[in-house]
């Protein structure tokens, strides 16, 4: 499963998630910093990425429009990179179950 990071979360990530996620990249290393959501929707559609955000925009897309992509949406607030890294690594299990489930489009988790 490989994960494309959103511009709110940091660069960082990928190198702290390669074990868990390979092939994950964040978005800032394939699009302009400037790209808005709705390309980078596109992108991950068309790549078989998972988007992972901390913003709600993803949330109301994956609602109107289904999937995929799917959306991992962070909701921890203010938090370190490492929080974030200790999250999805812990949640690992139930993200690879969330991405095999039909039905579902996006996995808010805490």
């Amino acid at each position: 499963m490989k994960l494309l990071l959103d511009q709110n979360l940091s660069r960082k990530l990928v190198k702290q998630l390669e074990h868990s996620y390979p092939g994950s990249q964040h978005i800032t290393s394939i699009m302009s910093e400037n790209s808005d959501d709705g390309e980078i929707w596109l992108y991950a559609k068309q790549n078989g990425f998972t988007i992972v955000t901390k913003d709600d925009d993803f949330e109301q897309r994956s609602i109107l429009l289904g999937h995929p992509p799917k959306v991992i949406w962070i909701r921890l607030g203010n938090c370190k990179t490492a929080d974030v890294a200790a999250l999805l690594k812990r949640s690992a299990k139930a993200i690879l179950a969330f991405d095999a489930d039909e039905e579902k489009s996006i996995f808010p988790i805490p």
